[in-house]
């Protein structure tokens, strides 16, 4: 969640963010704390059942996608690329498999993985394109001054 934080208010609209992990890895609680660094009150769950929800901070929209339970993207598919050209918005997508020709090259892809000692602490891979290096960076220096 304080990831997730940290990033949201770095973000200024027109960021994709992928999320991957397994069920119960953490995507929903890093998006959490996403919609609440970018100003938002808006409670967050996840969209498992509803396949998409969006949250209103007082800078942007925040579209929160989850193909779960998805066998194919169909109309899903078009709403995404609409939604992915949104500069006004940050689009997060979960169980991006059945859309990674939609998503673009130059997107957030953050994965959590449970690590073998503690049942909730998770390790963080970020992968990112040159264009999000600055962001990244500030976020690791907060993440750093934050530590608890």
């Amino acid at each position: 969640m304080r990831l997730g934080n940290l990033l949201g208010s770095k973000l200024s609209g027109g960021e994709v963010i992928e999320l991957v992990s397994d069920l119960g890895g953490g995507k929903t609680t890093f998006v959490k704390g996403l919609v609440q660094g970018l100003g938002s009150r808006d409670t967050v769950a996840s969209p498992t059942f509803t396949l998409k929800k969006i949250y209103r901070s007082p800078k942007l929209s925040i579209y929160h996608y989850d193909f779960y339970r998805l066998d194919g993207a169909g109309i899903m598919r078009d709403e995404l690329a609409e939604s992915i050209q949104d500069k006004s918005a940050v689009t997060v997508i979960e169980w991006s498999d059945i859309v990674k020709d939609v998503l673009p090259a130059n997107r957030l892809s953050i994965k959590f993985e449970p690590t073998a000692n503690f049942a909730d602490e998770r390790e963080i891979t970020i992968k990112y394109p040159e264009g999000f290096s600055g962001k990244v960076r500030q976020v690791e220096s907060a993440w750093q001054a934050s530590r608890p």
